[in-house]
């Protein structure tokens, strides 16, 4: 079936899903908030910044006018940062139809509030129902989804039919897309992983090896799941695509924005002056704040997210952080 689909941000995301969704045959309509942004993309084809090298089909409808974008829409895709969510949203509280589908491609848990997006979506849009929000996620960098590089999944509802219809709508050749019930665990899984990443990025920086990198991976799965499972998440969530699959990706990919990040700052430079050099945000680090206070909240021990808040936000040196994860005591590994 034909959909019409409008998709909220023009990041690398957000375009290479609008060019995979009108691949499919869907109608598409892609916001673009900067004017100027949206004028230049409309005349090149191409986004530049943010998705080199992938054409943008001239069916798919580029605007800056957000209500051009929801107008008569089946399916809303939010490709934003997690941290503007909530604002964009409420200026769009009203501007919907009961039957049309939300969906959340955005990995991160918002500050201070600690909502997952599903949590703020049903906060801000009147009258929506859980039953009609799905999330996205799994090993999915944009870079390769717009060169229709086979990738894998999961989309995730409290209703079943709303993630299979994600499903029927996202699915192509070179896109797979499995379902769950388990939304909980699918979004937690999508945004620890970025902080687990930064850990995999300090350590490749500070000149650490594979067998450093294995040992956080491993380890910070098992924090993932721990807070997950504290939160009501399916711990079998994490041994799938949400879980160690993205972390596998996030820690190791040249793509990866999260490794990247803490790379730099393993070499020594400022977290600001990084992110002031970057286009593209990296979600683990302001997912590393809210972390912490979960941690707190649901009283979870995740020693690896916490030595990441300490470099990130507290000037621990990232060698110091290591020599301190090394030598804390002893224990057995069952029961994770």
């Amino acid at each position: 079936m034909n959909h019409r689909i409008g998709i909220l941000g023009a990041g690398g995301w957000g375009t290479a899903l609008a060019v995979l969704l009108h691949g499919n045959g869907h109608q598409v309509a892609l916001w673009e908030f900067r004017r100027d942004a949206a004028e230049k993309l409309r005349a090149l084809r191409e986004n530049r910044d943010f998705l080199p090298g992938v054409a943008v089909p001239p069916e798919i409808e580029i605007d800056d006018r957000i209500q051009n974008i929801l107008e008569n829409r089946d399916l809303i895709l939010i490709a934003l940062p997690s941290h503007v969510v909530r604002n964009v949203l409420k200026s769009v509280k009203d501007m919907h139809s009961g039957e049309t589908l939300w969906v959340s491609g955005t990995k991160g848990i918002e500050n201070n509030s600690l909502k997952r997006v599903s949590e703020i979506l049903a906060e801000e849009i009147s009258g929506l129902k859980m039953e009609k929000i799905v999330a996205i996620s799994g090993p999915s960098h944009a870079e390769e989804v717009g060169r229709k590089i086979p990738t894998a999944v999961t989309a995730a509802s409290v209703s079943m039919e709303s993630a299979e219809t994600v499903q029927s709508v996202f699915r192509s050749p070179f896109f797979r897309i499995y379902t769950s019930p388990d939304i909980t665990g699918v979004e937690l899984g999508g945004s620890l992983k970025n902080v687990i990443a930064i850990a995999a990025g300090i350590s490749d920086g500070v000149g650490c090896g594979d067998n450093t990198k294995a040992a956080l991976m491993t380890r910070g799965l098992a924090e993932m799941s721990r807070l997950g499972t504290a939160m009501g998440a399916n711990p079998l969530t994490f041994s799938g695509l949400s879980g160690i699959g993205d972390l596998i990706v996030t820690c190791t990919s040249r793509h990866s924005r999260n490794r990247f990040v803490g790379e730099r700052i393993g070499r020594g430079q400022s977290l600001d002056s990084i992110l002031d050099s970057m286009l593209m945000v990296a979600e683990g680090v302001r997912t590393a704040r809210s972390v912490m206070e979960l941690c707190r909240m649901y009283s979870v021990e995740m020693p690896i997210s916490n030595a990441v808040f300490q470099v990130l936000f507290e000037g621990k040196n990232p060698n110091a952080a290591l020599q301190e994860l090394m030598t804390r005591d002893p224990k057995a590994e069952i029961g994770l």
